[in-house]
């Protein structure tokens, strides 16, 4: 089976990490994907202390979210962290609204921006890429997205993808894995609700209980050169129930 990983920052409002980490390690996932919040205040002494629980529980973390001002204005940091928990790939994984380009070239510069960010983190033998919401495949006025534009500006930018969010933001994954399945090196695996179920969980659904078609989905990621699945629900309202069902539901895909 592959090995499946999950995003902490679904358990984000369930503590302590201690017991998510040892609930993921009896469900049977092999790694988790860490994010900023978790990681990004603390010192190396704290840092050895979290890869210590990761090892204690059979757990790597081979991919990690950073924010764009610590990979911009504190790499040293960004690297400390990546170097000390494992983690082998880096996404930068998000842009604030009032941060956002308002047309083609401005996502066009942006790429640019994330293209020059990552060049020290691929010069020190990691994997450096961006991880998408629905935002970036909304169509700007020349009729480009802007994933197509960062993209183009940053041409060795590698992509984790988020299947659920590209369907909300109104696109075809499978015309996009088509496009840039050369690009893809992570996947999260994430479900959506049906029309009018789960709003207390903002819409999404535990992995093989929603409306994503998974099944299908895989057949054609295995075609990539995607090397990380990673199970994220942005809002549970049960953390035990989804480590659980999604484990499962992944099993038969």
């Amino acid at each position: 089976m592959t090995k499946l990983g999950f995003q902490l920052y679904s358990a984000r409002n369930f503590p302590p990490l201690a017991d998510t980490l040892a609930a993921l390690a009896k469900a049977g996932y092999a790694q988790v994907e860490g994010y900023g919040a978790l990681y990004a205040t603390l010192d190396e002494s704290s840092l050895k202390t979290m890869k210590a629980e990761l090892d204690a529980n059979g757990l790597t973390m081979p991919t990690g979210h950073f924010g764009l001002d610590l990979l911009e204005k504190e790499p040293a940091k960004a690297l400390l962290i990546a170097r000390t928990l494992g983690i082998e790939a880096i996404y930068c994984p998000y842009l604030m609204p009032d941060q956002r380009p308002t047309d083609a070239a401005g996502w066009f510069a942006f790429g640019q921006r994330l293209q020059e960010a990552g060049k020290r983190y691929l010069d020190a033998g990691y994997a450096f890429g961006w991880h998408n919401h629905d935002f970036e495949f909304h169509v700007t006025g020349d009729g480009t997205t802007p994933q197509e534009q960062i993209f183009a500006g940053g041409p060795d930018l590698s992509w984790e993808a988020d299947i659920a969010w590209v369907i909300r933001g109104g696109a075809d994954p499978f015309a996009w894995m088509e496009r840039y399945g050369d690009r893809i090196t992570a996947v999260h695996v994430k479900d959506i609700a049906p029309a009018g179920q789960n709003t207390d969980e903002d819409g999404w659904a535990d992995v093989g209980h929603g409306t994503v078609d998974w099944k299908g989905l895989m057949a054609a990621l295995r075609k990539t050169s995607v090397k990380h699945f990673i199970v994220e629900h942005d809002n549970p309202n049960d953390l035990e129930r989804l480590i659980a069902r999604s484990i499962e539901a992944f099993k038969t895909f």
